[in-house]
């Protein structure tokens, strides 16, 4: 088995002592000596375009100046595709990155394999469960310790909009569908396309979802792509979502082609529609294109969401070892967690910080709402499918590619699917799925 392969690859990578990580030398009552002294640590991440670069820059000075290397290794593709091909390969080959970006349920999948390491006292002297918002707290949790550093939450149900062209047209952003396909219809009269849109599967998918959110809130929201109930599946505002996702399909009268999610945000940026419904860090890749960020662009929730958050959090996780780099690891942990830290890194990258205590008037309008709705607790949080938030990688993957079948074939009717992505459902209720059995697709941001 792949999992099988993938644990032996990570023991020679990570050069796992036999005793559990943490744990004093046998013979010595303390932690192995470090052979050699570190050279810094290795960084694997997906952070490649305009603006993520310079907040991965950020963390890099910021590192820096706790005398700490910081080794970048950055993999373009969207949503970590490339970065978890070659996190993979290198695990099995026997050379683990010290530090890795890894997200939502991928966290546990790898922290099953016993390959990551425990930042409990990182975790305990910076008090991070009282600092933490509980969903987030709960993500880097696994057997009750804590595998992962948490840097931001981003909002994936944001509606952008250009100031200027809705009031030259004297209209406001829409907060209902029935609002919106108003507003489409004066744009594209005016000869704008409506929303900025990628045929790319995980962008389908990401619209999707917020279309679910939209007809039916969080509590439908996690049956369907957390519970995988064939129930919901087979449920009418599931019908209604995929309805809706023709619908928009067919507003956007053949102006869709697969294109990168940075791509559509230049498209937008150029005034070439007039909406745009992405996560926040889109608001950062804007900023780099316009300086008047918030003279220039609105945003609000995406139709029919306005008092819900569906998330998706960044997250660094260290890879266990043989107590060579253990010290600066956890060092690097415990600064990713400070509050100057966290503001700054989210202010270029477009999030929100994952604590609880930040101050949120020192955070734009569009920050601001996201920090806000998220901190009214889980009764509105919805953890996004696409971005690995909701459920394992095999399972994300056959959602996502079932409803890109449905969006690019308009022959297949809305039963169909729904039939589809209930078999889907209790197929994956029999067997639960792990990190090494799941499939890459070319999808993602």
């Amino acid at each position: 088995m792949l999992a099988g392969l993938l644990a032996t690859g990570a023991a020679r990578a990570i050069g796992a002592p036999s005793h559990s990580i943490g744990a004093p030398s046998p013979a010595t009552g303390a932690p192995a000596p470090s052979a050699t002294p570190p050279s810094g640590l290795q960084v694997l991440h997906w952070w490649t375009s305009a603006s993520e670069r310079k907040a991965a820059d950020l963390l890099a000075a910021r590192v820096a100046e706790e005398q700490i290397g910081w080794r970048d290794v950055a993999i373009p593709g969207g949503a970590g595709l490339g970065a978890g091909k070659v996190l993979k390969g290198r695990v099995l080959a026997g050379d683990a990155p010290e530090v890795t970006q890894i997200i939502g349920v991928s966290i546990a999948e790898w922290a099953d394999m016993g390959l990551l390491l425990e930042l409990d006292n990182v975790a305990a002297a910076g008090a991070w469960r009282g600092a933490l918002f509980p969903t987030v707290a709960d993500l880097i949790q696994h057997r009750q310790h804590v595998v992962a550093a948490p840097l931001g939450i981003h909002r994936v149900n944001t509606l952008f909009y250009h100031r200027a062209l809705f009031a030259r047209l004297g209209l406001a952003p829409p907060r209902t569908w029935r609002e919106f396909e108003a507003v489409a219809q004066r744009l594209r009269a005016a000869g704008v396309a409506p929303l900025a849109q990628s045929s790319e599967a995980w962008q389908v998918a990401a619209l999707f979802e917020n279309l679910v959110l939209a007809e039916s809130g969080p509590a439908f929201y996690r049956d369907l792509f957390v519970q995988r109930s064939p129930v919901a599946a087979a449920d009418r505002r599931t019908a209604e979502a995929l309805l809706r996702l023709r619908a928009v399909k067919g507003w956007l009268r053949g102006r869709l082609d697969e294109r990168p999610w940075t791509d559509v945000v230049r498209q937008f940026a150029r005034g070439q529609a007039g909406m745009m419904i992405m996560g926040d860090w889109a608001k950062a890749e804007l900023a780099v294109h316009d300086a008047a960020l918030e003279r220039d662009y609105g945003c609000a929730a995406a139709p029919g969401t306005g008092g819900y958050h569906l998330y998706s959090v960044d997250t660094l996780a260290m890879f266990a070892g043989d107590y060579r780099h253990m010290a600066a690891q956890e060092k690097m942990a415990r600064l990713l967690m400070t509050p100057a830290l966290q503001l700054d890194f989210n202010a270029l990258k477009g999030g929100v910080p994952v604590r609880s205590d930040a101050n949120p008037a020192r955070m734009d309008s569009c920050a601001r709402a996201s920090w806000t709705t998220f901190a009214r607790g889980a009764a509105v949080q919805a953890p996004s499918l696409v971005h690995r938030m909701a459920t394992d990688e095999a399972s994300r993957d056959a959602i996502i590619a079932e409803v890109h079948r449905f969006f690019l074939d308009d022959r297949v009717p809305p039963a169909q699917a729904q039939r589809r992505l209930a078999a889907l459902f209790r197929l994956f209720n029999l067997k639960p799925h792990g990190v090494a059995g799941a499939q890459d697709p070319d999808r993602g941001r």
